[in-house]
């Protein structure tokens, strides 16, 4: 999509990379990774109104280690290097960065010494979030301190008046207390970005591109129940109107009534119809035996192009398929990175067949799950559809670990339903930003009406989150776990024991497949 202006991250692969546009982007101003490995080409056709080098594992000066393009200064644009980042503006620019024995990982008070533009508004002392093991050791001449840390280490610089700045600190991170206002800082004293990133001018120019994009063309829509498809089907249905066909691929790995409330209150709410189509016994048929977590992937995200192929026969002639991808779908399977791990493929970005008949429509790739919302809101949909909970495209099949068959399908549906029913009962499933149940491949004993059981284990999952990229584990009350425990046991045929996750992500995701 165009944008009036973008903030370009080049990302060097931090773990924190996604916050920074996060932090970005919450202040309304548009922004957008690359991988460090983009050509000065790429960097320029973008005409960015400001550069963040982000973060990264290496050493600037480790063999290997990537570069800084001079295409990024020789721009003339405001750019601020975040730790790794800053230390390659050091390298470009002839200062000295090596590992003096002063790491420093968590918490540090920052000293504002001259705070320039970046600290305005920042208290003489505040807390940042380092982590880094090298440090700047010589600044060029053309540089000046702004702050050091309370160990000494040079903690941030700037260069030329302030268009070139670098923090040894992560400001992206929440522990860093002034982050946010040093992002504004930087955005709007240095860059005089303007804040023209809203849900509103994402609708206007999504559908303005959309039309053009499009012409006369009909598009074939993956509506799903999930906000995600919903919020992009409505979008495409402003931009065509009844040029757009929605199709339901039922693949058999749903949550209980699903099928229900898609042909009931999503139908209603989007103002369209919804064709239903019942695959799933293609789906399970092809998961026979499966039990690889990134082959299940692959596997259902071949089966759902194969299964819109054989929908749109009965339907006419159709050049474009919609989906409802996100930005962390596309981080997560690599998709912007240069360094980062493939942490785990989604069927909709690294599962997709080579050879399938339809060009991909995903008005919604740049978006976060929050903005998702935001978008759906401004596009008038009610809040019991945008707030529904985050379901994985491949549904159960990746909430079922190891094998899939139908009957370990219903025992998951029922389990899952009993633990949603209970967190609205009590009315904190809104306070909650995913929960769900995982079928374990773990049978233990038990007893059950004074006898011996050896039957499933269940688990239970529930997470805060903005964004989905981070996450920590939801404090539910005892009596809630209690009674959900209990009717799961009680309800559940050959289930007789369920346990908590509180795991955070990361460490863990946030699915557990």
């Amino acid at each position: 999509m165009r944008h009036k202006q973008t903030v370009l991250i080049i990302d060097y692969g931090s773990q924190y990379t996604q916050l920074i546009a996060r932090r970005i982007r919450e202040q309304n101003v548009y922004s957008e990774i690359l991988p460090h490995s983009a050509t000065s080409d790429e960097i320029i056709q973008r005409s960015p109104i400001a550069v963040v080098l982000s973060g990264g594992p290496d050493s600037v000066y480790a063999k290997g280690a990537p570069t800084l393009d001079s295409a990024v200064i020789e721009m003339d644009v405001p750019v601020l290097g975040i730790c790794y980042g800053f230390g390659l503006l050091m390298n470009h620019d002839g200062g000295v960065v090596k590992a003096n024995g002063q790491r420093e990982y968590g918490f540090a008070e920052l000293s504002i010494e001259n705070g320039g533009k970046l600290f305005n508004g920042v208290t003489d002392k505040t807390q940042v979030w380092m982590s880094h093991g090298d440090a700047v050791d010589e600044l060029p001449g053309n540089w000046s301190v702004l702050a050091r840390s309370g160990n000494g280490v040079l903690a941030a610089a700037e260069r030329d008046g302030g268009l070139v700045l670098g923090t040894q600190f992560h400001p992206e991170v929440i522990h860093t207390i002034d982050g946010k206002q040093i992002f504004s800082n930087f955005l709007f004293s240095v860059a005089r970005c303007k804040k023209d990133w809203t849900p509103a001018s994402f609708v206007t120019s999504t559908v303005e591109e959309l039309r053009e994009a499009l012409g006369d063309e009909r598009v074939l829509c993956a509506v799903s129940g999930g906000v995600d498809s919903s919020v992009m089907a409505k979008l495409i249905y402003e931009a065509i109107g009844d040029q757009l066909r929605c199709v339901f691929v039922d693949h058999g790995l749903l949550r209980k009534n699903e099928p229900d409330y898609i042909q009931g209150r999503l139908r209603e709410s989007l103002g369209f119809p919804i064709e239903h189509h019942d695959f799933s016994d293609n789906f399970l048929s092809r998961l026979n035996g499966v039990t690889d977590p990134e082959k299940k992937r692959s596997i259902i995200g071949e089966q759902f192009i194969r299964s819109f192929e054989s929908a749109a026969q009965a339907g006419g002639d159709f050049k474009f398929l919609a989906q409802g991808t996100l930005y962390p779908d596309v981080i997560e399977s690599g998709g912007v990175r240069g360094t980062a791990d493939v942490i785990k493929s989604h069927h909709n970005v690294g599962g997709l067949p080579k050879d399938m008949e339809f060009e991909l429509i995903e008005p919604l790739r740049e978006l976060f799950k929050d903005e998702v919302r935001d978008v759906g809101k401004e596009l008038g949909l009610p809040p019991d559809v945008l707030g529904r909970h985050p379901f994985p495209g491949p549904g159960l099949g990746v909430r079922i670990i190891g094998e899939i068959t139908e009957e370990r399908v219903e025992i998951l549906q029922e389990a899952d339903h009993i633990f949603i029913e209970a967190l609205k009962a009590h009315e904190i499933y809104d306070e909650i930003w995913q929960a769900f149940a995982v079928l374990v491949p773990v049978k233990t004993v038990g007893v059950m009406g004074d006898e011996r059981t050896y039957a499933n284990l269940i688990s239970l999952r529930a997470v805060t989150s903005v964004d989905g990229m981070t996450a920590d584990w939801y404090r539910l009350p005892e009596n809630v776990l209690a009674e959900v425990s209990n009717k799961i046991v009680n309800s559940v045929a050959g289930v007789n024991r369920v346990v908590y996750d509180v795991s955070s992500k990361p460490p863990s995701t946030i699915e557990w497949e």
